[in-house]
């Protein structure tokens, strides 16, 4: 099956007065229609810069410098800015960690219906307004007419983020691009938004694109997991099985770090000694190597590359679980 988007060798980088931050190095994804991918690692990572290359959305002095991001074949970054304008929105919504992205002298229905039009022109006002109000009542806005006529500051961080996804679905997209959605949101709220998400994706069987740095967050609704660490992917696969299957000792380490069921009461929580490397200054080999127990001189020496095949493949020399292993598995 051919997939709604493919991602392959990109590198988005900065420039910097000390130097070139390659805060996205190499990365490989791919989404199915769908298919809910959890793009998962540490502030820094490279998880957002990554969401916001998939649509030119890098702000100098960032630049994506090689790679692909084809969805359905069309290649995004070899568009005119015509043509990528109807994406962006369009066959792509993106909802945006920022709260504050809502425009704060403007009304929730107004703004909702300014994306309806610019997706649909060939709409009147009032049917544009009809078509916000609906989408705010997809996404289980209380009250969606009165709702309609406030302003941001009179909703909760929760209803803000409703909105958000409201204006992510005004152009009808195949994929969505959901970053950090559940930041600054109380647990309760992020359960609820959660499984709004997961419950929209179903209904419009768009693909589902969601970056987070928590665990818990990809075992609630994705159906794949990539992990990021210092702008590459060092494992990818089914999240189903991750606990007892991770490859990587990053991907273990992050694992063991929200395992909180598993820490008898008054023992330290586990944690992944020594910091991210610097992206100006990223050591020989892997990135991983200064920070991981596995790690030799062969470690030290090369890059490794994600596993050619396999249902859950790892950038490792060691990796915990072996491919063979994994196979008879599955």
């Amino acid at each position: 099956m051919t997939p709604l988007l493919e991602v392959r060798g990109l590198r988005t980088w900065f420039d910097t007065p000390g130097g070139i931050a390659r805060a996205v190095d190499g990365v490989d994804l791919t989404i199915h229609r769908g298919e809910t991918l959890a793009l998962v690692g540490e502030s820094g990572s490279g998880k957002s810069v990554t969401a916001a290359s998939l649509l030119r959305l890098v702000a100098p002095p960032g630049r994506i410098v090689a790679g692909e991001v084809r969805l359905d074949g069309i290649d995004l970054l070899r568009l005119d800015g015509r043509a990528l304008r109807r994406v962006r929105g369009g066959r792509v919504g993106m909802v945006f960690q920022d709260l504050s992205a809502l425009n704060p002298v403007e009304t929730i229905g107004s703004q909702i219906a300014e994306a309806v039009r610019l997706h649909h022109p060939q709409l009147s006002a009032r049917h544009a307004w009809a078509r916000a109000v609906d989408l705010l009542t997809q996404v289980r806005l209380p009250s969606p007419e009165a709702r309609a006529h406030a302003h941001p500051h009179r909703l909760s961080g929760g209803q803000r983020q409703r909105v958000l996804i409201a204006m992510a679905l005004a152009g009808n997209p195949d994929l969505l691009i959901a970053d950090e959605p559940t930041t600054a949101l109380d647990v309760t709220t992020q359960a609820q938004i959660l499984a709004l998400l997961k419950d929209l994706q179903v209904r419009h069987g768009m693909g589902l694109l969601l970056i987070t740095h928590d665990l818990a967050v990809v075992s609630q609704v994705a159906d794949r997991v990539a992990v990021m660490y210092a702008g590459r992917v060092v494992e990818d696969g089914p999240v189903a099985g991750l606990a007892a299957q991770a490859r990587h000792p990053y991907t273990a380490g992050l694992l063991a770090s929200v395992a909180l069921d598993r820490v008898a009461p008054g023992t330290r929580l586990p944690e992944i000694g020594g910091a991210v490397p610097s992206l100006l200054a990223l050591p020989a080999g892997c990135a991983f190597a200064p920070r991981c127990a596995q790690a030799t001189s062969r470690c030290t020496q090369a890059q490794p590359l994600l596993d050619a095949a396999g249902p859950r493949r790892a950038a490792c020399f060691h990796p915990l679980v072996p491919l063979t292993t994994e196979r008879q598995a599955a």
